[in-house]
């Protein structure tokens, strides 16, 4: 093997910056093929181009000329996938607790959105994504504003970052909180920004940047909107994300304004909205039938435990929806979430999961805190149909990971968990914020966690 540079006191800004690079560490990562794979002392080499050269034990590596970084104890894993978020609503994450979905979007969100304009965004966006990044997060799944010139500030503040994200204009033409907007031209005046956004951005940074087609909720939209919004998705190849069966009195106003619909996946299904390249966030009521009709047209849900205790909507039966075949990953939820760590989520998760089977609730399987991991990490990159690039630290994949010191979840100073499981449970339900001390996307270090050093 080549040279090993010897340090166990790395502070982030002594990471490597760009690849090509080699880390010596604990390697901790799911495998596309399924189980893990995990390396107590292990290598992980990063070549020119970004993508991951060698990913397993130092002791296998032969001839290796890059020098490695030594990072033991700490730990490198794949990045977490974030797979849905509303950048906006950063400001007020937190605020609004015990009040119901459509009360708290009327008194805190809406509000919030209203003043999200170019200044705004300049001003938040490049926070934001340095804290995704500090929390491990390297690909991100957000909502903006209703305004597109906000949104091309998004945009333009994620390609400066160098995460990885997929970003929409919300779309809202049943109600609005825009008092700009022609309300006879509120349809036609979304598509054409939305289509204008798409074709700026859409695949910039060859696939970095990534855009989705986002109508609000059925609530805020029409069945035009909807129908049109899926149709300009299927023709430009784009995502397209809204919600679903979050708040029971969302459903009942859902069952309200469609009374045409089967239930509130059917308003989608009739909008040609479902399939592989459909997210939908929450999902917590799914009927049997709208659970069998998700997983036949490959549609992804993104789970956000702690949104919808925050919000008092409900917990998701988890486990009997994976166990069906339901595509999951996680989702922060922010400002509904209370923060962006991916590692808040799994332990609220788990948390809600457990009371269900306290509660004598049918949740379906125990999942354990290695099917965390995949869920927040392999899962989310599933639902973007990212799997062959990113998700895990094998061969060939792009180098999208980050690099956590344990010592600030050790129960006991000097502590280590020498189990793959009994680490990632510490991970999860000792998760420090500021545990995670680098990130990379293609090899490209994040600025966010080496602020807080």
């Amino acid at each position: 093997m080549g040279a090993v540079l010897a340090s166990r006191s790395v502070t982030p800004e002594q990471l490597p910056a760009r690849s090509p690079f080699a880390l010596r560490a604990r390697l901790l990562t799911p495998l596309a093929a399924g189980g893990i794979r995990h390396e107590p002392d292990g290598l992980l080499v990063v070549d020119a181009d970004g993508r991951v050269a060698f990913a397993g034990a130092a002791s296998e590596r032969p001839d290796d000329t890059v020098a490695a970084l030594d990072l033991r104890p700490w730990v490198v894993m794949p990045g977490m996938v974030d797979l849905h978020a509303h950048l906006p609503q950063v400001p007020s994450a937190g605020l609004g607790a015990g009040l119901d979905l459509l009360t708290w979007l009327q008194r805190y969100i809406f509000p919030l959105e209203r003043g999200f304009d170019v200044a705004a965004a300049e001003r938040l966006a490049p926070i934001v994504w340095r804290a995704f990044a500090a929390a491990g997060t390297t690909t991100a799944m957000v909502y903006g504003a209703v305004y597109h010139a906000s949104l091309d500030a998004t945009f333009r503040a994620a390609e400066a970052h160098g995460i990885r994200a997929v970003i929409g204009k919300v779309m809202m033409d049943r109600l609005t909180y825009d008092p700009t907007i022609d309300p006879s031209a509120i349809l036609e005046r979304s598509l054409r920004e939305s289509a204008s956004l798409i074709e700026r951005w859409d695949g910039r940074d060859d696939g970095r940047l990534r855009y989705a087609v986002t109508p609000r909720f059925a609530v805020s939209c029409t069945a035009d909107l909807l129908r049109e919004s899926a149709a300009l998705a299927s023709a430009t190849g784009t995502y397209w994300q809204t919600h679903v069966s979050e708040d029971r009195a969302e459903i009942a106003e859902v069952g309200r304004l469609f009374p045409e619909a089967l239930d509130y996946v059917d308003v989608y299904d009739r909008a040609g909205g479902l399939g592989p390249r459909t997210v939908l966030a929450h999902g917590v009521h799914l009927s049997d039938r709208e659970l069998t009709r998700l997983v036949e047209t490959r549609t992804h849900v993104a789970h956000c435990p702690a949104s919808n205790l925050f919000l008092a909507s409900g917990v998701m039966p988890l486990g009997r929806f994976v166990e069906a075949g339901l595509s999951v990953g996680l989702g922060s939820d922010v400002s509904g979430g209370p923060d962006l760590s991916i590692f808040t989520e799994m332990r609220v998760g788990f948390y809600a999961h457990n009371a269900m089977r306290v509660a004598g609730r049918s949740g379906g399987p125990a999942l354990g805190p290695l099917d965390w991991l995949r869920m927040g990490t392999l899962g989310g990159a599933e639902a973007l149909g990212l799997d062959r690039a990113i998700g895990s630290l094998e061969p060939g994949k792009e180098a999208d990971l980050i690099a956590i010191d344990p010592s600030y979840v050790a129960s006991v100073a000097g502590a280590e968990d020498p189990d793959p499981e009994d680490l990632m449970s510490r991970l999860i339900f000792r998760s420090h914020p500021d545990m995670v001390r680098g990130a990379w996307v293609r090899g490209h270090r994040l600025e966010g966690p080496a602020e807080r050093a």
